[in-house]
């Protein structure tokens, strides 16, 4: 099914318990108003709404979500029976309708460490408000713009999402002001307001914010193309939870895309190399046998090469290739901690340059994460350490025939270059006269001096472009790389057999299994197709 692979753009809420009646008509049209925004960004993406359901601003959102069809997610600070004691009787009514209606409905774990205390209504409520800031694309905030009293209240909220100052009890907080942006609509507590309520303002990075809802939605839409018949990474028996069902189909989609734009990468280095080639052997036909008519060649060359290079922007084949595998990657190790029924968020692992860098794929494994913890527990050592262990040995032994065929290709292109500079030197020694009389006699000695350039200039580049094709490869790196995460699963399996499934255990190799895919990541984006090959 399509929407088992799409990524649900998640819009947060935040907001005051106390909405003046007279503003009500107001925030219910702005709330609606950006709701609409975000699905006019995002057309092939489904809207999805996280909202702990608190009295107030998170009833009218929710409300308006409902109305527009925009199905919701209820994060409740507490258990049910206990919050529901904060709600008066219209409230309460309203609070029973859209948890009967809401995809799911659970508590917030908690985030930060348990204070010396315990257990507060000040921390759950923290905890509530970090859990919808982490976990949004974009938070809606119906606030004063006044700072907080408690350390749990909208102002907080906002300032989890933007700065991400909270203290993760499991690892770096994934938030910052570049990568989720706040839409603040004004909502007054006093009467003498500076400003209209529902007046919008956005606090954070609006552009960077509008990156990550593009190219969420653009893997959506290609994603819906894909078929997955018939792949599984996991055993049988996993199909009872849906969550995991999900992240594996996207994990799956979007592996395969990145295989797709990989060809089109590949063809694109190979077209322009080969471009690059016969623009030098037609540019020395022109300028040394006097061709004049390859100039025109020249210029078909170099329109064909900017066409493979606009082909290569227009398609955007270099940064899907690379990003989508980044996120086939990280959503299979989630998949597997889930499905070892572990707690652990492969967002928290990820590096800081992962979250600045694939931002995108940050928030779309928050998105993906939400909701009911995992299920039943099951052993992880051969559906993914095993056989990872035989991928990267696999990988490993292909990486190294394709980096030997490369190294004989430039090592045969380098001997035919040096055999045809020690051929021109034969011919000028012998024939040219170039330190004592000719002891060959040529015919039009002219005509095969300026073959042999022609010759030895074009070999010379060809011999320098396949080397630069099959650098843009990094095929030394990747034959590197495969072998030490061979060592290390191996290392792993070891592991397992003596210790057991512990979470050190599976947060060393999720953190390992992210940090290789954040290097890969990084040399290959040094590899961007251009002309200059």
């Amino acid at each position: 099914m399509i929407a088992e692979r799409t990524i649900p753009i998640i819009i947060g809420v935040t907001g005051h318990r106390a909405i003046r009646e007279q503003d009500r008509p107001a925030l219910t049209a702005a709330v609606k108003t950006e709701l609409e925004k975000l699905r006019g960004l995002c057309p092939h993406s489904p809207l999805v709404m996280l909202n702990s359901l608190a009295e107030g601003a998170d009833l009218l959102c929710a409300d308006v979500a409902e109305k527009l069809n925009i199905p919701l997610i209820a994060v409740l600070p507490r258990e049910r029976t206990d919050y529901e004691q904060d709600f008066g009787p219209e409230a309460l009514a309203r609070f029973a309708h859209h948890c009967e209606r809401a995809e799911q409905v659970f508590v917030s774990p908690n985030i930060e460490p348990i204070p010396p205390g315990g257990v507060s209504r000040e921390y759950e409520f923290r905890q509530v408000g970090i859990y919808v800031a982490a976990h949004c694309h974009v938070l809606l905030a119906l606030w004063d713009g006044e700072p907080g009293k408690h350390g749990c209240g909208t102002a907080e909220t906002v300032d989890f999402a933007l700065n991400g100052s909270y203290n993760s009890e499991s690892g770096l907080s994934p938030r910052s002001g570049s990568n989720e942006a706040v839409i603040h609509l004004f909502t007054p507590r006093e009467e003498n307001a500076v400003k209209a309520a529902g007046t919008a303002a956005v606090l954070g990075s609006w552009d960077a914010v509008l990156d990550i809802l593009r190219k969420t939605d653009d893997f959506n839409q290609n994603a819906t193309e894909v078929s997955l018949a018939g792949n599984s990474r996991l055993p049988a028996g996993h199909e009872s939870d849906p969550a995991l069902e999900k992240m594996e189909a996207i994990s799956l989609a979007s592996g395969k895309l990145s295989r797709q734009y990989a060809m089109r990468y590949r063809r694109v280095l190979g077209l322009l190399a080969v471009a690059s080639a016969l623009l030098t052997f037609a540019f020395l036909m022109y300028d040394e046998a006097q061709a004049i008519w390859m100039i025109l060649v020249c210029g078909a060359l170099l329109v064909s090469a900017w066409g493979c290079q606009r082909y290569a922007v227009r398609s955007d084949c270099h940064r899907r290739y690379i990003e989508y595998r980044a996120l086939s990657e990280c959503l299979r190790v989630q998949t597997y901690l889930r499905y070892a029924g572990s707690r652990i968020q492969a967002s928290e692992l990820l590096s800081w340059s992962q979250q600045e860098e694939t931002a995108w794929i940050l928030d779309a494994i928050c998105a993906l994460t939400i909701g009911n913890v995992p299920g039943e527990a099951h052993d992880i050592r051969s559906c993914w350490v095993e056989t990872q262990r035989e991928y990267h040995q696999k990988a490993a032994k292909g990486s190294g025939e394709k980096l030997l065929a490369s190294d004989r290709t430039v090592h045969f292109a380098l001997i035919l270059s040096v055999g045809l500079y020690l051929l021109g030197v034969a011919y000028e020694l012998f024939c040219g006269g170039l330190i004592f009389r000719p002891s060959i006699e040529v015919v039009d000695v002219e005509f095969w001096r300026t073959v042999l350039k022609i010759l030895m200039g074009t070999i010379s580049a060809v011999t320098l472009f396949v080397a630069n094709f099959y650098g843009r490869l990094s095929l030394p790196r990747i034959l590197s790389d495969h072998r030490k995460m061979e060592r290390f699963y191996a290392k792993m399996s070891a592991e397992l057999e003596e210790y057991g499934q512990t979470e050190l255990l599976l947060t060393v190799l999720s953190r390992e299994e992210l940090t290789e895919n954040g290097n890969w990541c990084s040399y290959q984006r040094d590899n961007k197709p251009d002309v200059s090959i």
